[in-house]
């Protein structure tokens, strides 16, 4: 079992996670701007991953459909606010990016960290990817975490599965909170 990792459980409360933004601001991740009422979090391993450059450029494409569904949008990884203004050069993306998680909020989250292969890849531990959907009740419906960065939810098959979740006459619930009894 490894000590340093605490999985976040389906239907669990979001933690309360606070990181900046170029804008100056602070955000709480799982809190929605308006006007929205759902909060898709996607952790990226940071600038040095082109595979996470990659990822976010498709979840700009995806998210105007997002937002049609009521669902917010951030990016966040643990590079510094340096880093991310260099990656920004590089990316055209349609949604905020924050900056500066720490190793005790990848912890919270329940994320993988690695440590950088040397001082070229990046200057500091950094999450493995994650994907959360926050719910108006602040609430995880939806949880992936992964260990590296070529295992991600396909965005237009989770764009989809979030309009089957939000349709209310579907009545979908939040899976995998079944209580092992006995």
């Amino acid at each position: 079992m490894n000590e340093y990792t605490q999985k976040l459980h389906a239907g669990s409360e979001f933690p309360v996670i606070k990181v900046p933004t170029l804008a100056g601001a602070e955000v709480q991740l799982g809190h929605t701007r308006s006007p929205y009422d759902w909060q898709l979090v996607v952790v990226y391993r940071g600038r040095h991953c082109p595979m996470c450059s990659k990822y976010l450029t498709q979840l700009s494409a995806v998210t105007e459909q997002l937002h049609s569904l009521g669902v917010d949008v951030i990016a966040v990884s643990a590079d510094s606010k340096e880093q991310l203004e260099r990656h920004l050069e590089e990316l055209t993306v349609t949604f905020p990016i924050a900056y500066n998680l720490s190793l005790a909020q990848m912890r919270a989250l329940g994320l993988y960290v690695s440590d950088p292969r040397s001082p070229e890849e990046t200057d500091h531990p950094f999450a493995e990817p994650g994907l959360f959907v926050v719910n108006a009740q602040q609430r995880l419906h939806v949880v992936d975490i992964s260990n590296n960065p070529f295992v991600r939810p396909e965005l237009n098959t989770l764009v989809s599965g979030l309009k089957w979740i939000r349709d209310v006459n579907n009545n979908y619930p939040i899976r995998g909170m079944r209580k092992e009894v006995g």
